[in-house]
């Protein structure tokens, strides 16, 4: 691993392969469908780790992505999270859906349902759905439960779409626990069957037992973990697979140093958090700026600082990101590269 050129992107198989079976093993324990994001390390080999592991499906965010992991054979049973919109898109859907025993889709607005409607009733099948709820994140969704029951009924009144059951993200308590009571509550007394709940988000894995009414949750950062998620109490460090080995490449003042990553490695996200990245070897050193190819590290809390040409790794601030700005992963044991993964749905983002 020492001959890694850098900046690298690293993962640790073994944490990895603890991660994968900590969520689910948990998930299992509460009768809880995990169906993982694969949008997170974008690649099938780690997607068919997470079948193997017991995962009923996968999830994906855009199209591409479930064409990759369709045309790999990850699984056959895939929930598309975004609405999808356009005849181009409706194609691209249903030639999947001929592909896979289970494609269904998400969305929240009867636009949506009118286009994949009509598209399924011209190619003579039907398309499963689920109606996007906002429990309190402000995002998609529709905005009441009298809303997600509406929007149901319209969809299957359209004809080509079968109604599955109702999605959220994330979990928020206890927003989503009351949205969810009060939808199932309405679905029951208009004797719409709801067969399928799916929450998501990292953050509330653990504590999606608390939401009785879900049936599967959909997660993605888990696999490798970030600084997000240690932000949130639902990791440590020592959980965080993703590791960017960077290179300090200048120590311009005693307090200063520049490493050769900036925004075209970790991206400007923050969430929840302030700076750029964890330096593991470096923990009271700040990444406080980014510009493309420079990460500009503090270093006037720190007892020890790093020598010119000196390899530190970064834990990023959010792992899902970092896996599309990069062309392949390397995967690492015992401080040796074990394989190194092409990122194959890196870019696949219509």
């Amino acid at each position: 691993m020492t001959d890694l050129d850098t900046p690298a992107v690293t993962v640790r198989l073994d944490i990895v392969e603890r991660n994968i079976r900590r969520v689910h093993d948990h998930l299992a324990r509460h009768g809880i469908a995990n169906r993982p994001h694969v949008k997170t390390h974008k690649i099938p080999a780690l997607g068919r780790m997470q079948m193997a592991a017991g995962a009923q499906g996968i999830t994906c965010q855009k199209l591409g992505e479930v064409e990759v992991f369709t045309e790999a054979g990850v699984a056959d049973d895939v929930l598309l999270t975004f609405n999808v919109l356009g005849r181009a898109k409706s194609e691209r859907l249903l030639a999947l859906a001929r592909r896979l025993a289970r494609l269904a889709v998400v969305f929240d607005n009867e636009v949506v349902a009118r286009g994949l409607g009509e598209a399924a009733r011209a190619a003579g099948t039907e398309i499963p759905f689920l109606v996007e709820c906002d429990t309190g994140f402000g995002r998609n969704g529709v905005q009441t439960p009298e809303a997600a029951l509406e929007l149901a009924r319209t969809a299957m009144r359209l004809g080509g779409l079968r109604f599955e059951g109702l999605m959220t993200f994330p979990n928020r308590e206890p927003g989503t626990r009351q949205f969810l009571e009060r939808a199932l509550e309405l679905f029951k007394r208009a004797g719409v069957p709801v067969p399928v709940v799916s929450g998501g988000g990292t953050p509330a894995i653990f504590a999606a037992q608390n939401i009785p009414q879900l049936t599967e949750h959909r997660a993605g950062t888990y696999i490798y973990n970030d600084r997000m998620v240690v932000a949130s109490g639902t990791a440590t460090w020592d959980d965080c697979a993703m590791r960017v080995r960077c290179t300090v490449v200048s120590t311009p003042t005693r307090d200063r140093a520049i490493l050769d990553a900036g925004t075209k490695v970790f991206t400007s996200d923050l969430y929840t958090v302030t700076g750029y990245g964890h330096l593991l070897e470096y923990p009271e050193a700040a990444v406080v700026n980014l510009s493309e190819e420079h990460g500009v590290v503090d270093l006037s809390a720190c007892r020890a600082r790093p020598a010119i040409g000196e390899v530190v790794e970064v834990v990023p601030n959010h792992c899902c990101v970092v896996s599309n700005m990069v062309d392949e992963v390397y995967g690492v044991r015992d401080g040796k590269v074990e394989t190194v993964w092409p990122v194959a749905a890196r870019g696949e983002v219509r």
